[in-house]
């Protein structure tokens, strides 16, 4: 069953954000499971929302392709983070593509 992950990570930056990208290059090589991906910054913190096809998809992203680059890129702490079922996804006609 897909999952939304929403995540809050204190003091990561945009460029850090950016960093981590570069590294996992995940636009370019999708990681298994993975649907949708949004990031946003404020007030200090890296905010994320995505949808997986499951929670184990992205935790074996996480722990085989983003945390040795985190670690690489100077990012600290841990992020706060929680998963709920998808209910319903909505896609506007028309829109594609992964950057932004």
């Amino acid at each position: 069953m897909p999952v939304v992950l929403t995540l809050r990570w204190d003091g990561v930056t945009p460029q850090q954000y950016d960093q981590v990208r570069d590294l996992v290059r995940w636009e370019q090589d999708t990681p298994d499971g993975a649907l949708l991906h949004v990031a946003s910054f404020e007030n200090g913190a890296l905010h994320v929302t995505d949808v997986w096809s499951s929670e184990s998809d992205f935790q074996r992203f996480f722990n085989d392709r983003v945390a040795a680059a985190v670690k690489e890129s100077g990012i600290e702490g841990e992020p706060q983070y929680g998963f709920r079922p998808l209910h319903r996804r909505f896609v506007a006609p028309g829109v594609a593509g992964a950057a932004g």
